[in-house]
């Protein structure tokens, strides 16, 4: 059982989890209503039961993962699958909710898993301790209602693998992320322009177009340019600037994003629209790239970007 110390199972000579999925009794003085009471006013009951009833699928519990998961949590969604093979570090610290002096070398996943369990003690929770791939894709977006992407910046390739998998079952899709002191964020229609049609990605690009391709395309207008420094950004290691405050803008836009795709609410602007909020520079850039990253202008600004990184020392 996890108790309200989210590590006290993990200090004790008991498995927090015994299986793919987590459930802990039910406290007596924990009722869901009065939990998420107050929600009502934004959201109302039958659509907060609803909430409770849906299924959200996020792969990655690190820098906007973790926080993720808590801000749906408290907007009372009652079902997740979450995965991640990574354990917490020190350099962590700085941004990734979990990462303490007590989870240093503990399981992501399951650690995220015992904070959310904190919160809402009746969550039916299934816990994945590895990275996505074409082997288990398709059983970790099995019976889901939406997929939240927090897999790392550089992860194309699982990135990849997921949006195509949730398009092919019709499942929406929302990636947001920290970009300097800003979030970027794009929703997917899974009946509306794909990921990679958007984000014009093919197999015969290399790894710095993939990067270039990615971050010209979530962020069109790059508002994070000029204070941003690109010689901290290392490819190798996955490695780039990222703060506490913008994960948070990320998860909070992941939030709205996710009560109106689930519950049907208002119309949600999926790609080929993309917002960009930063925060530091108080400018909230959105617009339409009715061809993508394909269009001209794209283009141009993804060739520019190469011969900047390439002048930076960035290899192909």
């Amino acid at each position: 059982m996890v108790s309200g110390d989210p590590f006290a199972a993990q200090r004790s000579n008991d498995p927090v989890f015994t299986g793919p999925s987590a459930s802990v009794g039910n406290p007596v003085d924990w009722d869901y209503a009065e939990a998420f009471s107050r929600n009502l006013g934004l959201i109302n009951p039958d659509e907060q039961q609803r909430l409770r009833d849906c299924s959200v699928a996020i792969p990655g519990m690190g820098g906007v993962g973790g926080l993720h998961l808590m801000t749906l949590v408290r907007m009372g969604i009652g079902r997740f699958r979450i995965a991640d093979a990574d354990t917490f570090a020190v350099g962590n610290f700085n941004r990734q909710f979990g990462s303490t002096v007590d989870s240093v070398d503990r399981s992501k996943a399951e650690t995220l898993a015992a904070c959310a369990l904190s919160v809402n003690p009746e969550l039916d929770i299934d816990v994945r301790k590895e990275f996505i791939n074409e082997s288990n894709v398709g059983d970790f977006l099995d019976g889901v209602d939406l997929l939240v992407d927090a897999v790392d910046f550089f992860s194309f390739d699982a990135r990849r693998l997921l949006f195509a998998e949730a398009r092919k079952r019709g499942i929406w899709a929302v990636t947001a992320g920290p970009i300097g002191f800003s979030t970027a964020w794009i929703s997917f229609d899974p009946n509306g322009m794909s990921f990679d049609e958007y984000f014009d990605l093919s197999p015969n690009l290399d790894s710095l177009d993939l990067f270039i391709a990615f971050a010209m395309g979530l962020a069109p207008k790059s508002t994070h340019v000029p204070y941003f420094d690109f010689s901290h950004v290392n490819r190798e290691t996955g490695q780039g600037p990222s703060v506490a405050s913008a994960c948070r803008l990320a998860g909070g836009v992941v939030g709205a994003e996710a009560v109106k795709i689930l519950l049907g609410r208002g119309r949600v602007k999926a790609a080929p629209y993309y917002h960009q909020f930063d925060a530091y520079r108080y400018l909230l850039k959105k617009g339409k790239l009715r061809w993508g990253n394909r269009g001209p202008m794209q283009r141009i600004k993804r060739n520019i970007m190469r011969r900047r990184m390439i002048q930076l020392g960035f290899k192909p």
